[in-house]
């Protein structure tokens, strides 16, 4: 009994740390990305079209190996499910990149992280509205905790001051609504098909689609060292690699240990901004993140619970 006990520990500390690493690995995107988008100032459609067309084929790739053969095209097959999945791609996908790329570039990846970890905050409010759900006491909590920790993030405690532009605040909240729509919308997919081809095809129809508005071959960027490694960093470590890790953790532990690790990505990218990026940060914005990753843990904590 105490083996068989032992070993289920294991297990889900095994699932723990996975979704740790892709937590982080999704923080240390977000630096690099600030990169790309404000010091290499490579185009966003440019960038995102780069971006989702090569994550796509990586992933959908691996899916031929590690997936049985007759699943590869099954989300085709079925008209609902392939609009799902456009929706997915265009609505998720190309609008979250899209929002992210430009908060970081008008803002700073720190404050435009914290924002788009907002997501759980959207998707409640947006059952609230549609659903008619009972507003319970934990949802108000989050909900003022959140507001109080983003005013003080956005102002550095100076509440008649914005501490980044207005619209880099815009483009940020536009990322949360975006990453609530990008967890929601693939729901009813990936508990039909693996969620490791509905994100590869997500990320290929995204690529074509922007495609169309930016073809990656047609006057590229000039690309220098700093450049390739900047973009084959966020393709390959914080798109490919910790999508990789979290499916992966899912077979360990469980979606409420997972939701513990997200706390990761927004204080990574702090972490990594302050040191390499050389980014200032006081007080107050520290205790405005940590009343975030606060609120949100304790929404994530009740959803789970509930």
């Amino acid at each position: 009994m105490n083996e068989s006990k032992q070993l289920a520990k294991k297990t889900l500390n095994r699932g723990f740390w996975l979704a740790f690493c892709a937590s982080a690995l999704w923080g240390v995107s977000g630096t690099v990305l600030q990169v790309v988008a404000k010091d290499l100032n490579i185009p966003a459609m440019w960038f995102i079209a780069t971006r989702t067309t090569f994550a796509g084929i990586i992933l959908l790739v691996v899916s031929l190996f590690v997936l049985p053969k007759g699943e590869f095209f099954a989300v085709f097959k079925n008209w609902k499910d392939l609009l799902t999945l456009l929706s997915f791609s265009v609505f998720g996908l190309l609008a979250n990149m899209f929002t992210f790329f430009h908060a970081i570039k008008t803002g700073n990846s720190s404050t435009a992280t914290i924002l788009q970890y907002l997501s759980p905050l959207f998707i409640m409010i947006g059952t609230i509205i549609f659903t008619k759900k009972k507003t319970s006491r934990i949802d108000v909590i989050s909900f003022v905790l959140a507001l109080v920790g983003v005013v003080l993030m956005i102002t550095r405690g100076d509440i008649g001051h914005l501490s980044i532009p207005l619209v880099s605040v815009l483009w940020g909240i536009g990322s949360g609504v975006t990453a609530a729509l990008y967890v929601t919308i693939p729901q009813s997919l990936i508990a039909k098909y693996h969620g490791l081809l509905i994100t590869g095809w997500g990320m290929l129809i995204a690529g074509v689609i922007s495609n169309f508005f930016s073809p990656i071959w047609v006057n590229p960027p000039k690309m220098n060292t700093s450049s390739i490694l900047g973009i084959g960093t966020v393709i390959l470590i914080g798109t490919v690699m910790a999508f990789l890790l979290m499916v992966i953790s899912t077979k360990y532990t469980t979606a409420a240990i997972i939701s513990i690790t997200d706390a990761v990505q927004p204080f990574t990218t702090l972490v990594l901004s302050i040191i390499f990026l050389h980014y200032v940060v006081n007080f107050a914005e520290i205790i405005g993140a940590v009343i975030v990753v606060l609120a949100i843990y304790v929404l994530n904590r009740y959803d789970d619970a509930g």
